[in-house]
């Protein structure tokens, strides 16, 4: 045979061969069933092709349509709410936004419903009297199970009968109070679904869900600013300015108000504004960058001994000088960036926390750019400040995780004893040796711990850290890692860090205690050791996002706990804010536990542009009361009492309108602290202010004369309280009559004898008069006045009987 005709032939006998198999195969291929297995123990069903392509190319999913079914009867809520407001109000403005909610949201209903029915869906029917009450409850897998009415933003069938109820501006602000979380929660909705994979591939439905979050965020923003003008508060709607923004206080006196010095401000940019973008030459609107300037200026805590005020910056520090009215006047200013820059006094030392990794450890400017570097420090710096006007860095510590905030324990004529809290990143550890990130388990990570940091008086360069306790362990199992592990806390909370570090530690050496705000937890510690300290208590709190802070009364029974919700940049004290959330907590020290009481937010709407939430503060120490001044930054300052824990009450105030009339610039006060008869607040981008509490109904100037002769250690420090006493001098004794006059907790009578009976005294004190019958009878009187019939008056007539008692030692 030819090899070439054989080559052809077989050329074509293969491909017959190959085109027979094809048809085959294509044939045999159409004649095989198409079957859906089923769940286990289910029988195998046969499909069609068409049904087959059909479940294939679907173009929405289950998660769309349990979307679509829980949106409109949470949009015939806000129809039922809207149709409230003709009898209730005629408030134009909310007449115009219930108008636009009637008619937007009907229409959306009936676009919903038909999208349903159209792919042969369930569309809930529309009810107009119990619209929503029972939605978010069908069941399923994905989205569906995570939306309840709470989460939905929707108002429960009590508070859509309180609305009912109302009319005039209580129905106005109950009506926006109630709108603005319901459109909250349809937002939510749309967020939840998008994260739902497979979810919005239908064209239609995924313009329809942008079209609800923009159409809903304009309203809340309108909506928001409507509910802060209906309230009287004489802090809500403040003219914004840099240093001339428009201010409201009460009871408080601005004695001074000092711009930050030269070399620690932008010249170019003091407000730290984004950059401005090139205007269109028809447009006269400014536009804005959306990067804004680091906090490279930022005014942070301060720390005050003698006649000393040091306030620290992520630049450095400031070093001023009181007068003997307590005015400032600076004295030197330290360039050593890194922040955050918290700064604490021990006699002649400053100690600064340094978190950053552009820190440098000879103070340097430019920072460093490389992973690991011998020239970056993240720790605690030293510094000698004898000479006030030359301070020279003495010594360091560097730490895994650097330092955020630190709490000076103890000092004596040996060593100071400071716990450091580092919140950043675990550094590499080739840069410094023994620092592992680590996992929960693992018992090497330099997470869940915080350094215990031993500094010798006689040579502070050899300070170093003595061990890092596993505050946070399980004590009967030693599990490194056993409280708030971090997410919510349930339905309509908020998502929180984990617990694996302490932002703030508070010491109370008098007590032995000290209080943690550690991220996810409140805590309680035993520092009878303070080289060991041992945790005693914990808690949580389902309202809280991130607990910063914790400070103690006068006498060390109770701590008032802050969370800084949204990391302090954020607009948290708005009129439609929750007003437990971004507040205080006020806990009872309970056989050396913590008992919750109550909260205290800032009750005055603050605008968008201004980042609020609780942040730092500290004890007014007038005898007899509980009073604690609050830095709420943008928000200002509050002074609280919490006397009684279940019923804080706000007694004056300060507030400045926003930095920038549209732009949120992250600034107000970062600390408010009493010294001395002062309140001092550093402000972190305008600069340093001075007050003075006044006389009014909430306080009496024998009150505050009282406070200002008050010994809280002399020295004063962010997170190391002392226990606060006072002398046995008349004014003291006045204040202790005052409460209890204001309370009338003992007799008219007796108050009035008391009086003339102090009164005769201080005159004899001042002349120097002796007289044993005298002091004989002040004892007597005090102590036949009977007992108050509650525990803080009783505690008030025991101070005051003491106080007469040493009074009349003072005669004989």
């Amino acid at each position: 045979m030819n090899h070439k005709m054989t080559t052809s032939l077989l050329v074509r006998l293969v491909s017959l061969s190959c085109a027979s198999t094809l048809s085959i195969a294509v044939a045999t291929a159409q004649d095989v069933p198409i079957l859906q297995p089923g769940a286990p123990g289910q029988d195998v069903r046969e499909l069609t092709a068409a049904e087959a392509q059909d479940i294939a190319s679907a173009s929405y999913s289950d998660d769309d349509v349990r979307f679509m079914q829980d949106m409109i009867p949470h949009h015939q809520q806000a129809v039922v709410m809207a149709n409230m407001v003709g009898e209730r109000t005629n408030n134009e403005s909310i007449v115009d936004i219930a108008g636009r909610i009637r008619s937007a949201q009907a229409d959306e209903i009936a676009f919903m419903r038909g999208w349903l029915i159209d792919r042969d869906e369930v569309a809930p029917s529309v009810d107009q009297d119990h619209a929503g009450h029972h939605a978010g409850h069908h069941g399923g897998h994905g989205m569906a199970t995570h939306m309840t009415h709470e989460m939905m933003g929707m108002a429960t069938p009590e508070q859509l009968a309180q609305l009912e109820a109302s009319e005039g501006t209580d129905f106005d602000r109950l009506f926006l109070q109630l709108m603005i979380p319901h459109h909250e929660g349809a937002i939510t909705m749309v967020e939840d679904l998008r994260d739902q994979s497979g979810s919005l591939y239908d064209p239609v439905l995924f313009e329809f869900t942008n079209d609800i979050v923009a159409d809903q965020s304009a309203e809340i923003t309108q909506m928001t600013a409507l509910l802060a003008s209906l309230s009287d508060d004489p802090r809500a709607g403040l003219a914004p300015g840099h240093m001339d923004a428009e201010i409201a206080l009460s009871n408080l006196a601005m004695l001074t108000s000092l711009p930050k010095p030269q070399g620690f401000v932008d010249p170019s940019n003091p407000a730290g504004l984004p950059a401005a973008l090139p205007k269109d030459d028809d447009d006269d609107k400014t536009e804005w960058s959306e990067r804004y300037p680091f906090l490279d200026f930022a005014n942070t805590d301060m720390a005050f001994s003698d006649d000393i005020l040091v306030v620290g910056s992520y630049h450095g520090f400031n070093i001023y000088q009181l007068d003997g009215e307590g005015m400032p006047s600076l004295k030197s200013s330290i360039v050593c960036p890194g922040g955050q820059g918290d700064v604490s006094v021990v006699g002649d030392l400053l100690i600064m926390s340094v978190e950053q990794t552009r820190g440098r450890v000879d103070c340097g400017l430019s920072g460093i750019t490389e992973d690991v570097s011998s020239d970056r420090f993240r720790g605690l710096r030293i510094f000698d400040i004898s000479d006030a006007i030359r301070p020279r860095q003495v010594g360091l510590v560097q730490t895994c995780r650097g330092s955020h905030t630190h709490s000076v324990v103890s000092a004596n004529s040996r060593r100071i004893v400071v716990y450091n809290s580092g919140t950043s990143s675990v550094r590499e550890e080739e840069e410094l040796a023994g620092c592992l990130v680590g996992q929960p388990g693992n018992q090497e990570t330099a997470l869940f711990s915080i350094d215990v940091i031993e500094i010798p008086l006689s040579d502070p360069s050899k300070a170093r850290i003595t061990s890092s306790p596993r505050v946070f362990a399980d004590r009967s199992t030693g599990e490194i890692a056993s409280l708030w592990g971090g997410g919510d806390h349930g339905e309509g909370t908020q998502d929180t860090r984990r617990t694996d570090q302490c932002h703030d530690i508070t010491v109370f050496p008098g007590g032995k205690i000290a209080a943690g705000a550690c991220s996810g937890n409140g805590i309680i510690l035993d520092i009878s050791n303070p080289l060991n300290p041992r945790r005693i208590d914990d808690v949580t709190d389902e309202g809280f996002a991130y607990w910063h802070s914790a400070t103690f009364n006068n006498d060390g029974t109770k701590v008032l706990f802050t969370d800084e919700w949204g990391g302090g940049a954020s607009p948290r004290c708005r009129a439609s804010d929750p007003i437990t959330w971004g507040a205080d907590a006020i806990y009872d020290i309970v056989d050396g536990k913590l008992e919750f009481r109550s909260y205290f937010k800032i009750p005055a709407p603050q605008e968008e542009e201004e980042n609020c939430v609780a942040h730092n503060g500290g004890v007014v120490p007038v005898p007899g009361r509980d009073i604690f001044v609050q830095a709420w930054y943008q928000g200002g300052m509050s002074v609280i009492d919490f006397t009684d824990s279940s019923n804080p009450v706000e007694i004056a105030y300060f507030d400045r309108g926003p930095i920038h009339e549209e732009l949120l610039i992250v600034g107000g006060y970062w600390s408010t602290y009493w010294y001395n008869g002062k309140i001092y607040g550093t402000e972190i981008v305008r600069g340093l202010d001075v007050f003075e509490l006044l006389p009014s109904d909430y306080l009496t100037e024998n009150e505050l004369a009282a406070a200002k002769l008050a010994d809280a250690g002399g020295t004063f420090n962010p997170q190391q309280q002392f226990t606060v006493t006072w002398p046995a001098d008349p004014v003291v004794a006045y204040a202790y009559l005052d409460q209890l006059e204001r309370e009338e907790a003992i007799p008219s009578a007796d108050i009035s004898a008391l009086r003339d009976a102090v009164a005769q005294a201080s005159t004899m004190l001042e002349t120097g008069t002796k007289d044993r019958d005298f002091a004989k009878s002040l004892r007597d009187l005090v102590g036949d006045v009977g007992a108050p019939s509650d525990a803080t008056n009783e505690k008030r007539l025991a101070s005051l009987q003491d106080t007469i008692n040493a009074i009349g030692r003072e005669l004989r």
